[in-house]
């Protein structure tokens, strides 16, 4: 299945600002984990649900598997197009909570503390995904291994690496890049790059 750009009549693939790269830059912050023993990572779905789930790398393995492809954009000016992700569609991970009424947000907790923010709605779209899998090839420690976000639709920041927990929550807060300037949606269409945009 093919997820570019939400398109309108004639549009282009890339954003405005954009420029197309083949490469895969790499950019972050904080150290880079190197996991060794899978049997200690986990994925916590918590907040605003009826009960908190741990899920292991083996059950998030043995989940239903979605193959994608998309464009990603940078918030930095870079477009990657037709990248293929293999992982487990965040509609497959939702069949594991029981969301409260009051579940309107979702801020995706990855290693060192880092998180981004986005609403339920965005997490929700059947083009985003929790990937291990980029173009054949498992994810390498840099590119986020063992468990990335892949949200296309907005910019890349929003689709986190090192995945470690899922909040959901009632009112929206702020990831890290959020509080830093980056804006709090971040649609590339739009160019929503910074809070003041």
């Amino acid at each position: 299945m093919y997820f570019g750009k939400e398109r309108e009549k004639g549009s282009e693939r890339v954003p405005p600002n954009q420029v197309v790269t083949k490469k895969w830059p790499v950019l972050h912050h904080g150290n880079v984990p190197y996991y060794k023993n899978m049997d200690q990572w986990t994925l916590r779905l918590f907040g605003s649900v009826e009960e908190e789930v741990i899920l292991s790398y083996e059950d998030l393995l043995n989940l239903p598997q979605t193959s994608l492809k998309n464009d990603v954009h940078c918030v930095t000016g870079w477009s990657k197009l037709d990248n293929e992700w293999e992982g487990i569609a965040t509609r497959e991970i939702m069949k594991k909570v029981k969301l409260a009424s009051t579940a309107n947000y979702v801020l995706i907790h990855a290693e060192e503390g880092w998180t981004t923010n986005l609403p339920l709605e965005d997490f929700l779209k059947e083009s985003s995904l929790l990937a291990h899998t980029h173009n054949g090839e498992t994810l390498t420690p840099e590119h986020g291994f063992p468990l990335r976000a892949v949200i296309p639709h907005l910019y890349f920041w929003k689709s986190a690496k090192w995945v470690r927990g899922i909040e959901f929550m009632a009112i929206n807060k702020p990831g890290f890049w959020e509080r830093n300037g980056y804006h709090m949606l971040g649609r590339p269409w739009k160019e929503e790059r910074f809070s003041w945009d």
